[in-house]
């Protein structure tokens, strides 16, 4: 059984760290649709990473940090569960919970949800790391970044595990009587 330990959230965190992190609303576009008349596998993982862009962005570890530093975010593993369809046009709103981190990784949990009937359409979650574009090799974040990530943890650590977090994937099987 997993744990589900959380570390103490800060007493006042703040609103630049909110909890869950919300990113702007992302409308399910007609060449993202496949031949089953809905959202295709592959356009859930760009929503996505649309949300991981804005997360990269908030801990100062967007485009401007790549060129300037010559260092980059690679993600090493993620997960998605699919759990309602969702068509044409849906506007699609996705938010970011950090789970862990040290001091060149971090390990977050993304829901997606449909943003006018609020249904949960799919979550992912996902592991990264710090890259040296130079050497392509794992690096430390810089003291400014490992500082946001930290005030992040802090704000997310109070927060609840997702359900979906941490799952293997596998046929379950029933107990036979």
């Amino acid at each position: 059984m997993k744990s589900r330990h959380r570390e103490p959230a800060m007493s006042n965190p703040s609103p630049e760290f909110a909890t869950p992190l919300t990113f702007p609303v992302v409308h399910v576009q007609p060449e993202w649709i496949d031949y089953n008349g809905h959202l295709n596998v592959a356009y859930y993982l760009l929503a996505f990473d649309k949300g991981v862009d804005r997360l990269l962005a908030h801990i100062v570890l967007g485009l401007d940090h790549i060129q300037r530093e010559q260092t980059s975010y690679f993600t090493l593993e993620a997960h998605i569960n699919y759990i309602r369809e969702v068509s044409e046009g849906d506007p699609l709103r996705v938010s970011c919970q950090l789970l862990d981190r040290d001091h060149k990784r971090i390990h977050y949990f993304m829901h997606m949800h449909h943003d006018t009937d609020g249904f949960l359409a799919a979550t992912s979650e996902q592991i990264g790391m710090h890259i040296d574009m130079k050497s392509r090799r794992s690096t430390p974040f810089p003291e400014a970044v490992q500082n946001r990530v930290d005030a992040l943890m802090e704000a997310h650590g109070a927060m609840p595990v997702p359900d979906h977090a941490g799952s293997r994937i596998g046929i379950r099987r029933q107990q036979e009587v």
